[in-house]
């Protein structure tokens, strides 16, 4: 028996909407992860991305157990001399909260070119609100 190895044109892709309201920023980001990775479907390969599209919804309202809110730093460089930037989750939050989800995410996803294709399936909204009402998203929840 041979073993299957799904083509690119094989995939078929779905549109998810989850609700990140009281959820805990890691434990929605594996499960957004593993949605993007197309892991939860029987003809995943490591090689080929057969993940579905992911939009997530009310990014604000997600949650960092503990006192990671405070604690938690995200740092950029701006590959000069004294370039290094550092921003606390409570900062960011206050600038761009779905940029919370989206690292979180972005930290769970292969670091190739392949992990870089899966991050642009993912539409991370501070609100309720998104314009992919014409996709027909099916609601998830995590709970």
């Amino acid at each position: 028996m041979k073993t299957y190895s799904p083509k690119k044109g094989e995939v078929d892709r779905h549109w998810f909407v989850v609700d990140a309201s009281d959820q805990t920023v890691g434990r929605l980001s594996t499960e957004v992860a593993r949605l993007l990775t197309g892991k939860h479907k029987p003809e995943y390969a490591p090689h080929i991305d057969t993940g579905d599209f992911v939009i997530v919804i009310n990014a604000e309202k997600a949650v960092f157990s503990g006192r990671k809110e405070d604690l938690k730093v995200y740092y950029r460089h701006s590959q000069h001399p004294g370039g290094l930037k550092s921003r606390t989750a409570a900062q960011v939050r206050s600038q761009r909260p779905a940029r919370l989800i989206e690292y979180a995410v972005k930290g769970m996803l292969p670091k190739n070119r392949l992990g870089r294709h899966q991050l642009r399936k993912l539409k991370v909204y501070a609100g309720a609100e998104h314009p992919h009402q014409a996709q027909q998203p099916e609601a998830i929840s995590f709970t």
